[in-house]
């Protein structure tokens, strides 16, 4: 028999079904970030945030606090006010952080620059020795010091509950600190299965989610070779029986944001490219429809194949304030046809139910559900961002030891997404709620448009001798740099990377012909 016979006779003894998930309503928890017409207005003022994001957070710093350091020696007191700490007497408080960093662009200072003079080139950090913490609450604020500052790497708008005393010059000295820690797992009950709390190999059976940024689309150095390969590998239509057998499994794609590429233009005066900017001002962008004809090309094709969900990033035709709103859904063309093509907001929560089979048998009137264990529906809690709140407080802190990973999971532990907004991140000035104040914490954290991969088990605490509750943080490399797909196993939460290369093109990585793929799986 010939080789093209039994290639054919492979394939055609392939009849594979794509695994589907279910997308279930939002809940209190997990709420939309949909700017409606009651919160659209920009009167307010951004302090109301503040106040309000340290009322939301405050019980339960004071919780971990009350917990932490109840059987201390000197029976540390409350204080409500950071106002109305005693001297020499050992308390602890709660406030937000402010960071008091001279080398913070100010934009006081941007307004009156003498704009005859040359701007100097950006920072890529502004940390300093001189910088100093501030606490404040809605009384006033005090200045933190002490040692266990030094190992301890905050960023402005973050809730903590600080154990010290004030001392002679009026400073209250830091001996501990405490967060508010992981937020609960509302989907806990619902699966009832304490087996996908487990790290552990994945299942032929298991579907996965997956992910892609920064396609950059439009950029000159964007891989379109790349871009046509994942398409076609998500499609089925490329790869050997266990390639598509994988593909198979993936039941929606996430594009987290950066879709596009920001196109600089001088309006041919060559004098606009050292002209000086407003502070938090960026330059002006100019779009080619091309891109989007294309990218609206590539949507179509895999809208037609499994659920696409879209966000804006950073560099996207989209409003740079967070949260950022959905993409028209016209401007993608015949892909906004299709019920599974979805443009999201970003950030966006996601409630996916991956249990499929069971589902299955119930509509076709099956008596029972697979035998395979997977009797409970599997519900999985998603957050996903494009990446722009830990892009803006990798400026502010030192790396290292900082990493873009640690911050993504510093916001865990804090209880919030995006700290740093209003202060040095541009966001709407919501009036009586902070949306970005975590309410739970979800299965999978994924933040896109980093500038490599990497991912991290983030466990919170075991109550009842049961096991504790694992986080899966993602971040998601740009696909145009290192032609990575990642895709995460909705049950296991493990971690699998596929690597699409082209030989003789520098996006992608390595010199290929062939798809690269490797397990990754941590803790």
């Amino acid at each position: 028999m010939s080789s093209t016979s039994t290639v054919a006779e492979q394939r055609s003894h392939l009849q594979l079904t794509r695994c589907t998930s279910f997308l279930l309503p939002q809940t209190p928890t997990s709420p939309s970030f949909i700017i409606d017409t009651k919160n659209k207005s920009y009167r307010h003022q951004y302090s109301n945030m503040y106040f309000t994001r340290l009322a939301m957070l405050k019980q339960p710093v004071m919780d971990r606090a009350s917990a932490k350091w109840k059987d201390l020696p000197g029976k540390p007191v409350f204080v409500r006010r950071v106002l109305d700490v005693v001297k020499s007497q050992l308390c602890w408080i709660i406030g937000t952080v402010y960071m008091d960093m001279p080398l913070k662009p100010n934009v006081l200072e941007d307004l009156g620059r003498d704009y005859s003079i040359p701007p100097p080139p950006p920072r890529e950090k502004f940390h300093s020795d001189e910088d100093s913490v501030m606490l404040e609450d809605e009384s006033g604020r005090v200045k933190l010091v002490g040692e266990r500052l030094h190992s301890t790497r905050l960023v402005t708008g973050v809730i903590i509950a600080a154990l010290g005393m004030e001392t002679a010059s009026g400073d209250f000295e830091v001996v501990d600190i405490c967060y508010p820690e992981l937020a609960p797992f509302k989907e806990a009950n619902l699966s009832g299965d304490d087996s996908m709390d487990v790290d552990d190999c994945s299942s032929s059976e298991d579907g996965y989610l997956a992910v892609i940024s920064g396609l950059s689309m439009g950029d000159p150095s964007s891989g379109e070779a790349q871009i046509q390969m994942l398409v076609e590998y998500l499609t089925g239509e490329i790869g050997g029986p266990d390639d598509q057998k994988l593909a198979s499994q993936v039941t929606r794609l996430i594009i987290a944001g950066n879709s596009f590429s920001r196109i600089w233009t001088d309006n041919g005066d060559e004098g606009n490219e050292n002209r000086p900017r407003k502070f938090g001002s960026a330059a002006q962008a100019k779009f080619s429809t091309h891109p989007n004809v294309t990218l609206s090309a590539h949507l179509q094709d895999l809208a037609s194949a499994l659920p696409v969900h879209v966000l804006p990033g950073g560099d996207d035709p989209a409003g740079v304030i967070l949260p950022q709103q959905p993409f028209p859904r016209a401007m993608f063309g015949k892909a906004a046809e299709f019920e599974s093509f979805r443009c999201e907001t970003n950030p966006v929560w996601m409630r996916i139910e991956c249990d499929s089979k069971s589902k299955s048998a119930v509509k076709n009137g099956a008596n029972s559900s697979t035998s395979s264990g997977h009797s409970v529906p599997l519900i999985r809690s998603v957050l996903v961002t494009s990446g722009q709140p830990v892009l803006d407080m990798y400026q502010y802190l030192p790396s290292p030891p900082s990493t873009h990973l640690s911050i993504a999971c510093a916001t865990l532990k804090w209880r919030h997404i995006a700290p740093t907004a209003p202060d040095t991140l541009w966001c709407h000035p919501f009036r009586e709620r902070d949306p970005f104040v975590l309410g739970e914490t979800p299965d999978l954290y994924i933040v896109g448009c980093m500038p490599e991969f990497s991912t991290q088990l983030v466990g919170g605490e075991s109550k009842d001798g049961k096991r504790p509750r694992n986080c899966r943080v993602v971040l998601v490399p740009n696909f145009s740099e290192t032609g990575c797909l990642v895709l995460v196993n909705l049950r296991t939460l493990a971690v699998r990377c596929v690597n699409f290369t082209v030989a003789g093109m520098a996006a992608g990585g390595t010199s290929s012909l062939e798809e690269q793929a490797s397990d990754m799986q941590e803790d």
